[in-house]
């Protein structure tokens, strides 16, 4: 199989070296895509369609696009223009678009579950803490957002590393332009094609919560793969995380895939 892997926020392509070399131990090959608005020195506004086209210009039919965080987003919209190339989609600690909406948008950070240990109702998709990861979150004068403090950065995305792996990833990461979120997206090609998925869930994530992650899972139609650790298994867990990908892409979903 050949593993077409797309980068979330702050991160770039680096961040798969490990699960490349991995999928490549274990007899497939494996494109990291680097998306742009992520570059040190990279454009402050950039939009759905360029990170769209990113992607395209690196498919080859039948590959297992794979999405982490805010690349759930970006696989999507991809799919939806070469449907008849995508062979399998993995979101990991994904998000999932809602038809019509902006990308983050109020139905689409609001979990439609009372899965995550409240009395019922609608809950907000992230944990209630995560005031402390915005904290760290610091607004650039060119309109871009970069993530400045380690010890945030280790708490919430790299927790399950040792000091040194976590610093090292720290040093890598760029300020990001976020406007692409706010544009809304009509995806009708994703939702008739069906194409196949899975949902691959962190047990210690401190970014995407339970709640979140059920409600995704459930609109996907699967029930979702669980792997150990972080929000980010790509630093903390490389091999572990190459391995449940191979298993991902040979998964078929229960249900079906619905727009919102």
């Amino acid at each position: 199989m050949r593993f077409l892997l797309v980068h979330g926020p702050f991160h770039g392509p680096w961040c798969w070296d490990g699960t490349i070399a991995a999928l490549t131990r274990l007899g497939h090959d494996a494109v990291a895509v680097a998306m742009p608005g992520h570059a040190a020195d990279g454009d402050s506004r950039v939009t759905v369609a360029e990170r769209r086209d990113a992607i395209l210009s690196a498919m080859q039919p039948g590959d297992v696009l794979v999405g982490h965080s805010s690349g759930g987003y970006d696989i999507c919209v991809a799919a939806d223009a070469a449907p008849e190339r995508v062979g399998h989609l993995v979101f990991l600690a994904a998000g999932l678009p809602v038809e019509g909406q902006r990308l983050v948008s109020k139905r689409a950070v609001v979990a439609e579950s009372a899965d995550n240990g409240s009395s019922g109702g609608p809950a907000m998709s992230m944990p209630r803490d995560l005031d402390d990861l915005h904290r760290y979150m610091k607004p650039l004068p060119d309109g871009r957002v970069a993530l400045d403090g380690f010890e945030g950065v280790w708490k919430y995305l790299y927790h399950d590393c040792d000091e040194a792996t976590a610093r090292a990833a720290y040093a890598r990461l760029t300020p990001m332009a976020p406007g692409y979120m706010l544009e809304e997206v009509s995806l009708p090609r994703l939702w008739a094609s069906q194409p196949p998925r899975s949902y691959i869930a962190c047990r210690d994530d401190r970014v995407e919560s339970h709640g979140k992650t059920m409600a995704v899972a459930a609109r996907l139609g699967v029930e979702p793969l669980f792997i150990d650790g972080s929000h980010s298994p790509f630093i903390g867990r490389p091999a572990e995380l190459a391995a449940m990908l191979v298993e991902a892409a040979g998964t078929t979903p229960m249900g079906p895939l619905l727009p919102e």
